[in-house]
């Protein structure tokens, strides 16, 4: 019997289905008020917050609401930007699994360690949840083509949300970025273009390009709703620890949207009433010494980083040399009573090794970075050895083929084997 399958877009359900609970946009550097019915990128060069009429949203629903919700980002629908008639450009992203490491803490001395997989996303990072709200809010208001400066994953999730709405991306990456990124823009459509530089370089051509050409620009926090994808992790997290949040957050950070849209989550779910204790995590930004401009920051006690000169590191998404957001992950670091680590950039493998073979989960290099932060501060009693711990796996170790090659011997025939080699 042929089944008759709907290739429309999904559309949202809602409680109350003729309403968004968005209030307001917020400049995220002055606090004034901005409308959400008109296209927003940046104000006064600098982020701008997406708000709620939380007392409404209060009204509307609980935390038991989402119970029996399909299992993606968008169970939270009162809490993010679209409206119950915008179509939805999905694939479905989330419910990341939220996995315990009891072999990995004992490591470290420690014995409640989490990790968060965000591998499992349909494009194989937490891009997925950016890019796929982004991409709404955009086919929202009509905007048919985007760019996107990326360092990677972002390419890759822009270029397959945008290939699922019939919209045009173009994509611009540093000409070192793994093989399997590029051929994964390429796969979905998606015009690429290889920059001798950093993704600073690449931002650039895309910030010239809004002009020259009138694409968009979908650089990270140049426009107001990657921010509330990547929010999600943190709505997520509270609802599979039963509406409690942990005592510390290891979070790599580039350009910074997962850590501060985390951080964005647990206020919200503060303020609703939603949360179990009045207990906050601590928000630890973790970089490498290669690319470590949120650390010196912190380190200076400033709100506002200046770049970062020579950067480099393998772990290609925390190579972001100056993030436009740098005031907000510094505020959610301080805020938290937390605090940002720089780790050696020559111990990120070995870390990487470590992590996947004591929790049987491919960590990306970037989160190997935190494996790397979570042995300096058990070491240093910064965390103790019962507080609750969650380390986020932000992407598939498999798309970083020139990290993580090694070259294995080479077998001819069972005759020639020394058997020896396989006994203790």
């Amino acid at each position: 019997m042929t089944q008759n399958i709907n290739p429309t877009p999904a559309k949202l359900e809602s409680t109350n289905p003729s309403k968004s609970f968005v209030s307001h946009l917020e400049g995220a550097i002055d606090g004034e008020h901005l409308p959400s019915n008109q296209i927003q990128t940046l104000h006064n060069d600098r982020p701008i917050w997406v708000r709620y009429d939380l007392e409404a949203i209060k009204a509307s629903c609980s935390p038991k609401t989402f119970v029996n919700r399909e299992s993606s980002m968008w169970r939270y629908r009162e809490l993010l930007p679209p409206a119950p008639d915008d179509t939805l450009i999905s694939l479905g992203e989330g419910m990341s699994p939220l996995l315990p490491c009891l072999k990995l803490a004992e490591t470290f001395g420690l014995s409640d360690l989490w990790i968060k997989d965000e591998s499992q996303l349909p494009t194989g990072s937490f891009k997925s949840r950016g890019l796929a709200m982004a991409v709404t809010m955009a086919h929202k208001f009509d905007i048919t083509q985007m760019a996107i400066p990326t360092a990677g994953n972002a390419g890759g999730a822009l270029a397959a949300y945008a290939a699922r709405a019939g919209m045009e991306a173009f994509v611009f990456m540093p000409a070192d970025t793994s093989i399997i990124n590029q051929e994964e823009c390429q796969l979905y459509g998606a015009k690429l273009y290889l920059v001798e530089g950093l993704i600073n370089v690449c931002g650039a051509i895309v910030k010239a390009g809004k002009e020259k050409v009138g694409w968009f620009d979908m650089s990270t926090l140049k426009e107001p709703y990657r921010i509330e994808g990547k929010k999600t992790m943190g709505l997520e997290l509270a609802e599979q620890f039963n509406w409690s949040l942990p005592d510390v957050i290891l979070y790599p950070t580039g350009g910074g949207t997962g850590l501060i849209g985390i951080w964005k989550a647990f206020n919200e779910l503060r303020e609703l009433g939603w949360l179990t204790d009045s207990k906050m995590p601590r928000m630890v930004s973790v970089q490498s010494d290669g690319c470590c401009p949120i650390v010196r920051a912190f380190e200076k006690g400033e709100r506002h980083a200046e770049p970062f000169p020579n950067a480099k590191t393998i772990a290609s998404g925390i190579r972001v040399p100056a993030a436009v957001g740098d005031f907000m992950i510094l505020d959610a670091i301080m805020e938290s009573n937390g605090t940002a680590l720089a780790v050696d950039e020559n111990e990120i493998r070995n870390w990487q090794e470590l992590g996947a073979r004591a929790s049987g989960i491919a960590l990306c290099p970037e989160t190997a970075a935190c494996v790397g932060a979570l042995e300096s501060l058990s070491t240093s009693g910064w965390i103790k050895k019962n507080e609750r711990v969650v380390i986020f796996n932000t992407g598939a170790s498999q798309k970083y083929p020139t990290v993580n090659a090694k070259t294995p011997p080479t077998i001819k025939s069972a005759d020639e084997i020394d058997w020896s080699q396989f006994t203790k």
